[in-house]
C-alpha cells in the first residue's frame, strides 16, 4: 500500500513546495512595494541597475533579434515559394517578431544574464552575512538591494525590446532585399499590411512583465540563499530555470488575455 501511495506522496510534496515558494515570493513582493517608501535610499542607485540591467544587455539583445530576423526571413521565403506573393516574407518577420519572438526571446536571453547576475550577487551577500549585517544596522535592505534593481528591470526590459523588435525587422529586410530579389517596397508593403498600433502595446506589456519577474525572482533567490558558495550555484540555476517557465506561462497568458 505504501508503494501504491508513494507517487501522490511525491506529488503531495512538490504541490506543498511550490505553494509555499509563491507566497514567499508575494511576501517578499509585498515588502518591496512597503520599501518603496525609502526614496531617499533606492532613488540614487536606480540609475547605475538600469545601466546595469538595460544598457549593458543591450548588445546580447540586438545580436539576438538580428539573426531571428534574418532567419526568419529566409524561412518565410522557403515557405510562401509558389505559393504565396513574396510580400508576405514582411508580414511573417513583422509579425513574429512585434508579437512573439522580440519580447519572448529577449526575455529569455535576459533571464539568463540580469536574473543569474542578480540571484548570484544577492545570494553572495546572503551567505557571507552582508544582508545580515544592514539588517543589523536598520538599514532597509529591501529598499537597497531590491527595488532598484525591479524598477530598472520594469523600465529598461520594454526598451530593449523595443530595440530587439526594431534590429530584428532591420534584418529581416536586409536579408530580403539582398537574398531574396525583394524590393524595399515589397517588404515594407507586407510589413504594413496587416499592422496595427496595438501589436506593439502587446509587445511592450510583455516585456514589462517580463522585466518584473526576471529581476523579483533574481532577488527572491538570491535573498533565500543558504549553504555557501554551493548555494549560490544553486540559487543562481533556479533563478534562470524558474524565470525562464514563468516567461512562457506569461506568454501564453497574455496571449489569451489580450488577443
Amino acid at each position: 500500500m505504501r508503494v501504491l501511495l508513494q507517487p501522490f506522496v511525491l506529488i503531495g510534496r512538490g504541490v506543498t513546495s511550490v505553494s509555499a515558494g509563491i507566497g514567499a515570493w508575494g511576501l517578499l513582493t509585498a515588502r518591496t512595494v512597503g520599501a518603496m517608501r525609502h526614496l531617499d535610499v533606492w532613488v540614487r542607485l536606480l540609475l547605475p541597475q538600469m545601466a546595469r540591467v538595460g544598457v549593458d544587455s543591450v548588445p546580447i539583445a540586438l545580436f539576438i533579434a538580428m539573426f531571428t530576423g534574418i532567419v526568419l526571413s529566409l524561412q518565410a521565403s522557403y515557405t510562401f515559394t509558389g505559393a504565396i506573393p513574396l510580400y508576405f516574407v514582411g508580414v511573417l518577420v513583422g509579425k513574429t517578431i512585434m508579437l512573439e519572438l522580440g519580447p519572448v526571446l529577449t526575455g529569455l536571453a535576459l533571464s539568463g544574464r540580469v536574473g543569474a547576475n542578480i540571484a548570484a550577487e544577492l545570494g553572495t551577500m546572503r551567505v557571507t552575512e552582508q544582508i545580515d549585517a544592514l539588517e543589523t544596522l536598520a538599514y532597509p535592505p529591501l529598499a537597497y538591494l531590491v527595488v532598484p534593481r525591479v524598477i530598472a528591470g520594469i523600465i529598461m526590459f520594454p526598451l530593449i525590446t523595443a530595440l530587439a523588435i526594431g534590429m530584428g525587422i532591420f534584418a529581416g529586410w536586409a536579408t530580403a532585399i539582398q537574398l531574396l530579389d525583394m524590393t524595399s517596397a515589397e517588404f515594407i508593403s507586407g510589413l504594413m499590411l496587416f499592422f496595427v498600433p496595438f501589436d506593439v502595446t502587446f509587445a511592450l506589456v510583455k516585456a514589462t512583465s517580463f522585466g518584473f519577474i526576471v529581476t523579483s525572482l533574481g532577488c527572491f533567490f538570491g535573498f533565500n540563499t543558504r549553504g555557501g558558495a554551493e548555494g549560490v550555484g544553486s540559487s543562481t540555476t533556479r533563478a534562470v530555470v524558474v524565470s525562464s517557465m514563468v516567461i512562457l506561462v506569461l506568454d501564453a497568458f497574455w496571449a489569451i488575455t489580450l488577443l
